[in-house]
């Protein structure tokens, strides 16, 4: 009995030697390699470029006050359409008080002026009618008297201009009112009613009042690399999507490139601008992040494989077309446009053959 399981011991340790041996020799051979198949496709190439920009008004300006002084009154808000000569605030004048004293002094100077050629005029005319002095000291009288009289005008008007930014022959034309010189829209008031604002001069900008576009002409702003530069050009039709506006594109035509670049982040930039085609009742608003397609070049109903599957020896390009399943042999191809995932086949390929992709992983492929 002892003698049985000693052989069905050694049995058994050698069926378990030999299923070892058997399952190390399977492991050590190779795994048969299997390729994604592809087949080639008549379709478009098209070969693009990206530019980042923004939308922005072609007409955008800073409406700025010509006097100093205080907002009094502000009649537009952000979103207000307004035409050119809308009021769109009131500034309260703060005299300077150096110019305010020189123009009362003058209109002293000036009312003593008058009233003393007034007095002598008047004498003068007496004795004239009296034929007791000539003509010409008459005369003289009248134009001392006549430009006494105009000084005194003009030292009042400076006094009211420097009191009241107005003057009382020019009532309806104020430096007080601060009003848009375009048709637009309002797109900022950085002001609120009691600041203080600058008028504009040699030295200082000015405060700004109000920001006003023309919201119906409006571009895009962009950059493109130096590397793209030399492929575009004035007149190329644009296609732009805006991230804030999801599904839909809009057309633009190059109008715009820059002669000069600039370095950002170590890369040569140079600007483009391109006019914005919107249709009727359509609205963008200004500051959108947008980028521009530019085709740089087409070719339709053309043959293709994905880039992918093209392999190089040399000067020359080639592909592994499939003989039978998952054998294949080396053919070489000519390629014409790529969009970095197709390549156009010019010759050496027909539509009907099978391309070898990448490689599959067997489980999957099985699994499968």
């Amino acid at each position: 009995m002892k003698k049985i399981f000693k052989i069905a011991g050694f049995v058994l340790l050698g069926l378990v030697f030999i299923g070892t041996l058997g399952f190390l020799y399977k492991k050590s051979q190779p795994e048969s390699e299997i390729y994604d198949v592809k087949n080639p496709e008549v379709t478009t190439i098209v070969k693009k470029t990206v530019a980042t920009g923004s939308i922005e008004p072609r007409k955008e300006i800073e409406v700025k006050p010509q006097v100093s002084g205080i907002v009094e009154e502000l009649y537009v808000e952000a979103g207000t359409m307004v035409r050119k000569g809308d009021v769109l605030a009131r500034v309260n004048i703060i005299p300077d008080m150096i110019n305010l004293n020189n123009a009362e002094s003058r209109m002293n100077r000036a009312r003593m002026n008058y009233e003393d050629a007034k007095i002598n005029y008047d004498r003068q005319t007496t004795l004239f009618e009296k034929e007791v002095i000539p003509r010409e000291e008459y005369q003289r009288a009248q134009l001392s008297f006549n430009a006494a009289r105009e000084e005194i005008d003009a030292a009042q008007n400076n006094l009211d201009l420097i009191r009241k930014g107005v003057t009382r022959s020019s009532a309806k034309t104020t430096n007080t009112l601060i009003r848009s010189t375009i048709d637009g829209m309002v797109l900022d008031v950085p002001v609120k009613e009691g600041f203080s604002v600058i008028q504009a001069n040699t030295f200082n900008a000015g405060t700004t009042i109000a920001v006003v576009a023309d919201m119906k002409d409006m571009i895009f702003i962009g950059k493109v690399d130096e590397t793209e530069v030399g492929k575009i050009r004035e007149g190329m039709h644009i296609e732009l999507t805006i991230g804030a506006i999801d599904d839909e594109t809009f057309d633009a035509v190059l109008k715009y490139i820059a002669p000069k670049g600039k370095i950002e982040n170590g890369a040569i930039q140079f600007e483009i601008k391109a006019d914005l085609l919107l249709k009727e009742n359509q609205f963008i608003r200004s500051g959108y992040s947008a980028n521009a397609n530019i085709v740089l070049d087409r070719r339709d109903s053309v043959l293709t494989i994905p880039e992918a599957t093209i392999k190089f020896q040399n000067d020359s390009a080639y592909v592994e077309v499939e003989t039978e399943t998952q054998k294949f042999e080396k053919r070489f191809v000519k390629t014409g446009l790529s969009d970095g995932i197709n390549i156009e086949i010019t010759e050496g390929l027909a539509k009907a053959d099978k391309v070898r992709g990448e490689k599959i992983d067997p489980k999957a492929h099985k699994q499968s």
